[in-house]
């Protein structure tokens, strides 16, 4: 079991290094940034959709479109993924893994009797949000339709009407 853990951490930690440099690269990693300003009032939206709206077939609140792909509460939950989480993740497992090497700093830290349980705790923190994550999968029209989206790359989103209204005024202007 010990190196199937250590190999899921490199693939883990290869993962997230890749994940930085795409998003980087092709200037994607502001779609993970979420903005304060009317945060809260627009997280209270999105979950009031997830807790009763979604179970009456109620209009998603917030339109996907190609630069915003994400609601507030997952602007906010990938946000804590990559910037708590998963370097949490990380330097516990490193400084567990390299004990012996850091002990003045791991030791610091509480040692081994602190750091083992936290480093567990946010074990369970990712599978908890894998679990969400796969239930959240199974809420579009049809139990596999974000699954579908998943592994094509295509996803049928709600058209919303003031979007509806934008495209065509842009297609007036444009044809004036």
């Amino acid at each position: 079991m010990v190196t199937v853990h250590n190999v899921v951490a490199v693939v883990l930690v290869l993962n997230a290094l890749l994940s930085v440099f795409y998003h980087i690269a092709t200037e994607r990693m502001q779609e993970y940034i979420p903005h304060p300003y009317g945060f809260f009032d627009d997280a209270m939206v999105q979950a009031k959709y997830y807790i009763s709206g979604i179970f009456k077939g109620e209009p998603h609140p917030f339109e996907k479109t190609p630069t915003r792909r994400m609601n507030p509460i997952q602007h906010f939950t990938y946000f804590a993924i990559l910037n708590i989480l998963l370097p949490l993740q990380m330097i516990t497992g490193a400084l567990m893994w390299g004990v012996q090497k850091f002990s003045a700093f791991a030791n610091a830290l509480g040692g081994l009797p602190l750091l083992a349980p936290f480093h567990s705790l946010v074990a369970w923190m990712f599978a908890t949000f894998i679990l969400v994550h796969v239930y959240m999968t199974t809420t579009g029209a049809t139990p596999l339709e974000a699954t579908r989206a998943m592994i094509t790359g295509y996803e049928e989103v709600e058209v919303h009407e003031l979007h509806v209204e934008e495209v065509k005024d842009k297609k007036a202007k444009g044809k004036k």
